[in-house]
């Protein structure tokens, strides 16, 4: 397994995509953080970037990996190596490798400027949201055997969890604005990663007073200690659930 890791690694590590996606997160953390004079104004405007960039890199790149990988995926297959151990380093290569991109282009610039503590979130978060994306690239990669349809299926959970979410919550809102919803608000805020991050950056930055009565009851929540554990327990759920799924799929599949 570890050998199969080295492998992986070092191959997304030379790939122009990801050399690439480091300099462009470089390129906008650096510039951003140089043109603001308040460190949190320069989170904000990161933070937009790196919640629709981040998960859309993620989870396209992994997803096309897994695709152009096939024949390796197949000769490993054909070896005395279990299909758990090839699966997970595979994981493991491609989550490091978007790991160490997302640090080196955004994560070192944050905790250079930012509030430490607000710098730790947004940073782990974005580790987090990589981890996440490629696990759910890894079991569309698993569902559809076709590489367009398991792409397609890859954008369509990118822009439903970046893009459709909110404004279905939304909708939601105005829909039932006469009843108590906000901590149905909460519950909802669990089952998309983005959102989850952005409350948790959003509370550290101290703009939930902005967000009214249902930021306050988001700060009763997740501002916290208890509330930050629970979170980061969600996003760990989020990166857990669907790589065990694509695991068990890719245990029974047949090559």
């Amino acid at each position: 397994m570890i050998g199969i890791l080295k492998y992986v690694a070092l191959d997304i590590l030379k790939n122009k995509i990801i050399i690439a996606y480091t300099v462009l997160l470089s390129l906008f953390s650096w510039s951003i953080f140089s043109l603001e004079d308040n460190a949190a104004k320069g989170v904000l405007s990161l933070l937009n970037i790196i919640l629709l960039l981040v998960p859309l890199v993620s989870i396209l790149f992994s997803t096309i990996y897994i695709y152009n990988s096939n024949e390796f995926i197949e000769l490993l297959v054909s070896h005395p190596v279990k299909r758990s151990s090839i699966w997970k380093a595979l994981f493991t290569g491609l989550s490091l490798s978007l790991i160490l991109a997302f640090v080196l282009g955004a994560g070192i610039p944050i905790l250079i400027f930012a509030d430490i503590s607000t710098a730790l979130i947004m940073t782990l978060s974005g580790i987090l949201l990589s981890v996440i994306f490629a696990a759910i690239a890894f079991l569309c990669c698993i569902i559809a055997r076709d590489k367009a349809k398991g792409i397609g299926i890859s954008i369509l959970i990118w822009i439903y969890l970046a893009l459709l979410f909110d404004g279905l919550v939304l909708f939601l809102f105005f829909q039932l604005s006469d009843y108590p919803i906000e901590k149905i608000a909460v519950l909802l805020s669990a089952f998309s990663p983005i959102d989850l991050s952005r409350i948790l950056i959003l509370l550290r930055l101290d703009v939930s007073a902005m967000m009214g009565y249902t930021g306050a009851v988001f700060q009763n929540y997740f501002g916290t200690s208890y509330g930050l554990l629970l979170s980061f327990f969600l996003l760990t759920l989020w990166s857990i659930i669907p790589f065990y799924i694509s695991l068990r799929r890719f245990n029974r599949k047949d090559l």
